[in-house]
């Protein structure tokens, strides 16, 4: 879709570039929902592809994503054999609602701050435990946890101006054993259900709850929890008005299969090696 009310688009080198925040601004990366409807409020876009972030980068610490990381970029990523979880790397790249095309398009970090239940990227990187390097007006940085940065439907923890730089999956992470559940009306349809469990280093538990919830949640326990004990937990972490309600599920839907995912992925990693 043109975007009519654009009067200046700025491509901006480095940060020193990148100037005062204007009323009216919007950072663009891959453009894919920025570019799917009206946005008459916006004069300015701030082209952040120019600053020519490193898309992905392995480290001793583990993996460090630039938010400007095209999906088809992390689609095609080979984990190291001994990263467990580096299987969900390609599970939450196939559960997004979009061809190749937009693959090639669309960035990690535009799909975390779209900040939309069924948003893909934020399940992955809440579940791998990540955290969100944050650039501020005032060249300042701060660091959000993943499971924070997300707090509801188009409702982030960027404050005006900020800018998601990277975000950084932890390496014990990527190691765990993982379990993937993901469900949606149709066989193609946008995720109405996708939850990730898996069994730390310590032997415990974590799972992590989206699509079918405004925001991820995030469950812990110390050791692998008997099937009353996390049932009891989902409805104690999961408040009524939490559950998701939109045309790709009602909240009762969402709430049992959530239940019955969490049952299976349970037994699922029950008897996998910490």
């Amino acid at each position: 879709m043109d975007l009519n009310t654009i009067t200046e688009v700025a491509r901006p080198a480095d940060r020193a570039a990148l100037g005062p925040w204007r009323d009216g601004d919007a950072f663009l990366a891959g453009g894919t929902w920025l570019f799917s409807e009206p946005q008459r409020h916006l004069r300015r876009l701030i082209d952040l592809t120019a600053l020519g972030w490193p898309a992905l980068r392995v480290t001793p610490a583990g993996l460090s994503l630039a938010a400007t990381c095209p999906v088809a970029t992390l689609a095609a990523f080979e984990p190291p054999a001994d990263w467990r979880s580096g299987g969900l790397i390609g599970d939450c790249c196939r559960a997004f609602l979009a061809s190749f095309k937009i693959w090639n398009v669309a960035t990690v970090g535009g799909n975390i701050c779209a900040s939309l239940p069924a948003g893909p990227m934020v399940s992955l990187t809440v579940a791998l435990e990540g955290s969100c390097l944050i650039w501020s007006p005032d060249g300042s940085e701060r660091r959000v946890a993943s499971e924070a940065f997300t707090r509801g439907p188009f409702d982030t923890a960027l404050a005006p101006g900020e800018i998601l730089r990277a975000i950084d999956l932890p390496l014990e992470a990527l190691r765990r054993p993982y379990a993937f559940r993901r469900q949606s009306l149709t066989p193609l349809g946008r995720s109405a259900i996708l939850l990730i469990g898996a069994r730390t280093a310590a032997g415990g538990f974590v799972l992590t709850v989206t699509a079918s919830t405004r925001r991820p949640v995030v469950l812990r326990f110390e050791v692998m929890p008997g099937a009353a004990a996390l049932a009891a937990r989902i409805a104690a972490g999961i408040p009524e008005d939490l559950w998701y309600d939109d045309i790709h599920g009602l909240p009762d839907w969402r709430a049992h299969m959530t239940r019955e995912f969490a049952e299976e992925i349970r037994l699922e990693l029950g008897g996998a090696r910490p």
